[in-house]
């Protein structure tokens, strides 16, 4: 009886790893199109593209400016990493933007990109973002950029209160997460939801001061 010829087993599919994208870009306003290097460095999850332009339009619609500008607003990168969100508001006109990095290396990168596109209206600080929210007079910031490393779950109630309260009335928080806030858990550091969206496992919200005598 002939032998039956056995296909060899079919080997498993290896596991990759999702690339991470080596430099990002400037959307908009002065410096539009500008690359920026990204370091590969764990928990460094610079904010997509596509969120960048969605979240900057949000702002500009705010501003009202036209032109995608952001003129003279003061705004703190809290969570700086590759700076692509406190750039891209400096790009925009802002006056003055703080961004706020505890990795040296990060800080060094942050450094370079203000030399390159001399950057007047940026100031790099190495430390702690919460505690330099903290540090902000209330009330004087147009806008806060909270993008902590998604496995740093202990530092959004922090960052959400002292960005509440640094914010003045007219200010927003952006807010990037691996779930979406509830309008419950917003309340309960006087925030409230502007607009959402959800870009694979990115949940980015914009958040605004909630009315006064709001429950």
């Amino acid at each position: 009886m002939p032998q039956k010829k056995v296909a060899p087993a079919a080997r498993p599919a290896a596991t990759r790893r999702p690339s991470k994208p080596s430099e990002v870009r400037i959307i908009g306003g002065e410096w539009k199109r500008t690359r920026l290097a990204v370091a590969d460095k764990p928990g460094l999850r610079p904010t997509p593209d596509r969120v960048r332009e969605t979240l900057f339009n949000w702002l500009a619609s705010l501003a009202g400016a036209g032109g995608g500008e952001l003129p003279g607003w003061h705004c703190v990168d809290a969570f700086a990493g590759t700076g692509a969100l406190g750039l891209e508001a400096a790009s925009r006109g802002a006056a003055n933007v703080l961004l706020c990095e505890q990795d040296a290396a990060l800080v060094a990168q942050l450094q370079a990109a203000k030399a390159k596109l001399s950057a007047e209206a940026v100031r790099i600080e190495r430390g702690n973002g919460v505690t330099a929210l903290e540090r902000t007079p209330a009330g004087s910031l147009d806008a806060v950029f909270l993008d902590p490393p998604f496995d740093s779950t202990a530092l959004y109630e922090p960052a959400l209160r002292a960005a509440a309260r640094a914010l003045r009335a007219g200010g927003s928080v952006y807010l990037e997460a691996p779930r979406r806030w509830s309008d419950e858990e917003l309340a309960a550091f006087g925030l409230v939801g502007f607009r959402y969206l959800k870009a694979g496992a990115v949940h980015a919200h914009l958040l605004r001061p909630a009315p006064e005598g709001a429950a």
